[in-house]
């Protein structure tokens, strides 16, 4: 399945609308570490976020480590970001 890549334009308004996401040096993806009060808290939002990526067929690139969950968004399909990319962010803000 194609998916288009985000324009440069689209990817600006997203991470104007987002600013706790960051773009990755190499522009292909955004990027966010989330903070979480204990690892309880952390790995309740991975789970939230996990059912989501499962029901949309798209899946974060993350790491964890007790409070912290660090995030890429990127999509392989676009060689870069994308609409989905950006629905997944939207979704991880609402789950906080």
């Amino acid at each position: 399945m194609t998916v288009a890549r985000l324009t440069d334009a689209e990817r600006d308004a997203l991470l104007a609308e987002l600013p706790e996401w960051a773009l990755r040096e190499d522009g292909l993806a955004i990027v966010r570490t989330f903070r979480f009060a204990d690892f309880s808290q952390a790995w309740g939002f991975m789970n939230r976020v996990a059912l989501h990526a499962e029901k949309t067929d798209h899946h974060p690139e993350w790491f964890n480590v007790y409070n912290r969950v660090e995030v890429t968004l990127t999509t392989h399909d676009a060689d870069g970001l994308s609409a989905r990319d950006a629905d997944m962010a939207r979704a991880m803000e609402s789950f906080l």
